[in-house]
């Protein structure tokens, strides 16, 4: 295979396939029958390859199969559609919420998948049509593709979950500050996979319902399954949003009334002094006509009378209930 170019097989229609050379994958030299080319989008002979060598694609479906920021959609052209989807990332050194992207032109006997990072599902498919028990038909590979693509997406989604749940329970147990980092953390990754599931679960709805001569009802049953794990998958997002915008403001909450409680006791504190600063700065202004200036007791019968003020202080603050 080319740089360009990273798979080309023609299928038998029984589960396997034979791969085809570089030379061979125009379509007045290869040999009938449905062909499956894979491609590296971020290579500049992609582009060249759909528009010469493989040929017969209009502009805006190369366009579609090329584009950087696609999102999840099916976009029916006459016998064939664009499908675009999106796996979760696997490869090494990347985070899973940045999900791969997925470009496909499936026909009756044609379909072109575009790539710019690794698709392991991709190589499941390969191993499998390499063995015997591959895809036989274009519906049948879709439809292979989608439960492998998913099928991954769903351990990533359980650990997602379990270490909302463990949040949860550290909060029970000591509410931490710390772990607003964490959930913080949970919900961007929540939020991320969203953002791609919730449109990928309405594309393969809408190809599963579209009049495809070669999508017969077995491919539309497994479909409806893929279908139903997107939709689970949806709402198991949502759960976890709004499960860890709970245990944030619960963070919140605990913040506030461990502050009210602070601002609560140096309140009482200011309450209680603030009549004894005022008289000992009364007193000890340097003016004549201070009282007991001249007795030599004064001082401790000014302080046993601020003594009785903090008492009676008390007193009052406990009868109005302020502690």
């Amino acid at each position: 295979m080319t740089d360009h170019l990273l798979r080309a097989y023609l299928l038998n229609g029984q589960g396997g396939a034979t791969a085809l050379p570089a030379d061979r994958i125009s379509k007045d030299k290869r040999p009938e029958g449905l062909v499956w080319f894979h491609l590296d989008g971020n290579h500049a002979g992609a582009r060249r390859c759909l528009e010469a060598e493989i040929g017969s694609l209009d502009p805006f479906t190369i366009d579609a199969l090329l584009d950087e920021e696609s999102r999840p959609r099916m976009t029916q052209i006459g016998g064939g559609s664009v499908l675009v989807l999106r796996g979760v990332n696997l490869n090494e050194n990347e985070d899973p919420e940045d999900m791969v992207s997925i470009c496909l032109w499936v026909e009756k006997d044609r379909i072109i998948l575009v790539s710019r990072s690794r698709i392991r599902a991709a190589g499941d498919i390969e191993d499998k049509l390499l063995a015997g028990s591959g895809p036989k038909d274009t519906g049948h590979f879709v439809t292979m593709l989608c439960e492998r693509l998913f099928a991954r997406m769903e351990p990533i989604l359980i650990a997602l979950d379990e270490r909302t749940d463990d949040i949860e329970e550290q909060v029970l147990v000591e509410s931490n500050p710390d772990l607003r980092g964490a959930i913080i953390d949970v919900r961007i990754q929540a939020i991320m996979f969203r953002r791609y599931m919730a449109p990928q679960k309405d594309a393969i709805d809408s190809f599963r319902m579209a009049d495809f001569e070669w999508l017969n009802t077995i491919h539309r049953r497994h479909l409806q399954e893929v279908y139903n794990h997107l939709v689970r998958y949806v709402e198991d997002l949502d759960s976890i949003r709004e499960r860890a915008q709970i245990v944030k403001d619960e963070i919140s909450h605990v913040q506030a009334d461990r502050l009210n409680k602070h601002m609560y006791i140096l309140s009482m504190i200011a309450a209680i002094f603030m009549p004894l600063g005022f008289l000992t700065g009364l007193l000890g202004i340097n003016v004549a006509g201070i009282p007991g200036a001249s007795f030599g007791y004064a001082f401790w019968i000014f302080s046993g009378l601020l003594l009785m003020l903090v008492l009676a202080q008390l007193f009052v603050f406990k009868w109005l209930k302020w502690f």
